[in-house]
């Protein structure tokens, strides 16, 4: 790897850092550059799963006033979170690789949906006396997070825009305490599947530890950014990169 590669590589790893920490998709910034600097497809994607892992723990630090209180809710989550992210990362080197291409941007798509829609099913459930519980969400959102978890595991693209989609309309609770969440669950499904990855991959180091440099920069940049959002610049940003990410994956 070249000087001005390295330094495209780092630039790449705080990028992502920072649209992780407030929406997620950061994964379509680093993996295209690190094909782009020649490295395997599997290869990328595991190396860089292993470097925005210390983007997601920067994430998670900088959002921690609004983690107070929701210790039970992480406890419930991040269980199905790391079964979730542990068993995509097998998949990732027992499938093919373009076994989920046809499915994601639909997943997407439909988290979109939900986060747009969130207000508004929200307030049409409670009035069917069937709103969202504010305590864990019950049963679909464990298994929606596992689901997203298997999903992170294998590739991560946009996994924060599924989860926030989930836990909005599944959650009677602040965008801005959801988006905290999000980076906690995405931190464990990153870091189970980057465990499993150190003892069955093959990891480009130098790769691995620029993209994790740049991510922790990019993880408080994105934390000041994105606590700073009112609820509809938040939800309008998702959009937007939710948008950007299945154009991305489409073409």
């Amino acid at each position: 790897m070249s000087p001005w590669e390295a330094v495209g590589v780092f630039a790449a790893g705080a990028g992502a850092g920072t649209i992780n920490t407030v929406v997620g998709s950061g994964t379509l910034i680093t993996f295209p550059v690190l094909l782009a600097v020649g490295l395997p497809p599997i290869t990328a994607n595991v190396s860089n799963t292993l470097g925005l892992v210390p983007g997601s723990l920067s994430g998670a630090l900088g959002y921690r006033a609004e983690l107070q209180g929701q210790r039970p809710r992480l406890l419930r989550l991040g269980g199905a979170a790391l079964l979730g992210g542990l068993l995509g990362a097998i998949l990732l080197l027992v499938l093919p690789s373009g076994a989920f291409k046809a499915i994601v941007p639909v997943l997407i798509g439909i988290a979109l949906l939900l986060v747009v829609l969130q207000p508004r099913l929200a307030r049409y459930l409670a009035a069917r006396g069937r709103g969202p519980d504010s305590a864990d969400g019950g049963v679909a959102l464990l298994a929606g997070v596992f689901g997203t978890g298997v999903y992170g595991g294998y590739f991560g693209a946009a996994q924060g825009v599924l989860l926030l989609g989930l836990m909005g309309l599944l959650l009677d609770d602040d965008l801005q305490r959801i988006n905290a969440t999000k980076n906690v669950l995405a931190g464990l499904v990153n870091g189970v599947a980057a465990v499993f990855f150190l003892f069955a991959a093959s990891i480009d180091w130098t790769a691995a530890l620029l993209i994790a440099a740049g991510s922790v920069i990019g993880g408080q940049i994105g934390a000041r950014v994105g606590r700073r959002l009112p609820p509809v610049a938040l939800r309008g940003l998702i959009v937007v990169v939710g948008l950007v990410a299945v154009a991305k994956l489409l073409l």
